[in-house]
């Protein structure tokens, strides 16, 4: 008993000291882990009830200072998502989010980076923050998600070009496909899309930003491609988003506002328009509350607000535990019958890695 104990401490011993050797490193590997185990009920889902898990993989290889290599691979049970919740889909499902291959550069307050392969979309701000160790709810907002959302969180195949100076950010993307509808590089029915962004500090902690995207969206298998359409690529898609973040104390704020148009010939063009605050309150080492107050217009459907009110409780540094309660209200949804509870427990896994240099 005492051999394994002491095994397991030198391998643990071993463990930091190459992640250690590998921060001070121009060269190596690292892997990032998050696990996420959820619980959740809803009479949105035929179960009621339902178990999930998910599992968020960050592998990244540092050639130099300049190269690397970094990935981003979701595994995770259905239904997870809430809004998996209707869809009646049940099993594991395997996402490539990233894979690209990136060059960059800094010069005091200045810096760029170029990247290549599958990349998260460059719309919006609300991307950055998918990983459930750093969403304080349990949801994602309006617009945001895997299926027929606006702005897609799979991944994209294309290249970027991100750079700053001073307080001022920007990016620009060209994509394989619309965030709208994002397509595979072995799907047909794909076409060239434009994605940009900007953002300036105001001051630390404040931040206000924009972006947009435009490019054909429709594939002749997606389910609102109607009988008499013309062709796809001649079909746009469009969106402008405004961003804001703010933080002082213990308070964090943030909020999007966003406007999305798809054109048709065969039935009006689709418009969608969304916006919703998000705000998060320490309340010490371990406590804190937050609230995401969304709402959804659509000249299509009659669309949903949404109220989120989570609790969150940190039992040490690599661990989050989170209680939401989630709030749909529309003229079509009859009383608590689209409401969500749901339970998460958070894992941060410490990283793993080497240095060859």
């Amino acid at each position: 008993m005492k051999r394994t104990y002491y095994l397991l401490m030198a391998i643990a011993a071993g463990v930091t000291a190459i992640h250690a050797q590998q921060q001070e490193a121009g060269s190596g590997f690292e892997m990032r882990t998050t696990l996420t185990f959820q619980g959740s009920y809803s009479h949105q889902d035929s179960n009621t009830a339902d178990g999930a898990m998910r599992a968020t993989f960050y592998p990244t290889i540092k050639f130099s200072d300049h190269w690397s290599i970094d990935g981003v691979v979701q595994v995770h049970s259905q239904p997870f998502f809430f809004e998996e919740l209707t869809t009646g889909a049940h099993g594991v499902r395997t996402d490539l989010l990233q894979a690209r291959l990136t060059y960059a550069r800094f010069w005091n307050n200045k810096s760029i980076a170029v990247k290549a392969g599958q990349l998260s979309t460059a719309f919006g701000s609300f991307g950055l923050r998918y990983d459930d160790a750093r969403n304080p709810l349990v949801d994602v907002p309006p617009t945001y998600g895997y299926y027929y959302d606006a702005v897609t969180m799979r991944g994209l195949t294309g290249a970027e070009v991100d750079a700053t100076a001073g307080k001022l950010d920007a990016r620009a993307q060209f994509t394989n496909s619309s965030p709208a509808n994002p397509r595979s590089v072995f799907q047909s029915d794909q076409y060239g899309s434009w994605t940009g962004g900007a953002g300036y500090t105001i001051k630390q902690g404040f931040r206000v930003g924009v972006s947009g995207y435009r490019g054909p969206y429709l594939d002749r298998d997606y389910a609102f491609f109607y009988p008499g359409e013309i062709a796809p690529k001649k079909l746009p898609a469009s969106g402008v988003g405004v961003d804001v973040q703010w933080g002082a104390g213990p308070w964090n704020v943030s909020g999007e506002w966003q406007r999305f148009v798809m054109q048709y010939t065969a039935i009006p063009n689709f418009v969608q328009q969304s916006g919703y605050a998000e705000f998060k309150r320490t309340l010490g080492p371990r406590w804190y509350v937050a609230t995401r107050l969304g709402y959804l217009r659509a000249n299509a459907y009659p669309a949903p607000n949404t109220y989120e009110m989570a609790v969150g409780y940190r039992p040490n540094r690599n661990q989050l535990v989170k209680v939401e309660y989630e709030i749909q209200e529309s003229p079509v949804i009859r009383g608590t019958l689209s409401n969500t509870l749901a339970v998460q427990l958070v894992t941060t896994l410490k990283p793993l890695g080497f240095a060859w240099r």
